[in-house]
């Protein structure tokens, strides 16, 4: 059973950082791409960053990039997401997501984490 858990959000000024960690289990990590997710009240959800099996192949939304960084440490079955010079936009639940491919991709996978609520004040 794959489970995904998430951790390091919370409440955060205008131009801060906060660090996010997923945790995997129940598969072989290094044979997936992983991403992070955001969903927004009222909104839809929309892809953060996504990393390819190995990390040597990133995607970041335009809207983050230049500001957040994903990594992997496949030795902790583990994916970070750095997020610096957070603006009021970026306040948002937070997904972790295990992708259907090694490969680099903005299509999510069936599997989901429970999600960590960033906040990011004016």
């Amino acid at each position: 059973q794959v489970r995904l858990v998430e951790s390091g959000g919370g409440l955060v000024q205008a131009g801060g950082s906060l660090r996010l960690s997923c945790a995997a289990s129940g598969r072989t990590f290094s044979n997936y791409a992983m991403g992070w997710f955001r969903q927004a009240p009222g909104k839809e959800r929309e892809v953060v960053a996504t990393i390819n099996w190995s990390g040597s192949s990133t995607y970041y939304a335009d809207s983050v990039k230049g500001r957040f960084t994903i990594s992997r440490d496949n030795a902790k079955n583990t994916v970070y997401l750095q997020m610096n010079s957070l603006k009021p936009e970026d306040t948002a639940v937070y997904y972790c997501n295990l992708q259907p491919t090694i490969l680099i991709t903005t299509t999510p996978g069936p599997y989901w984490g429970q999600g960590t609520q960033v906040t990011v004040s004016s």
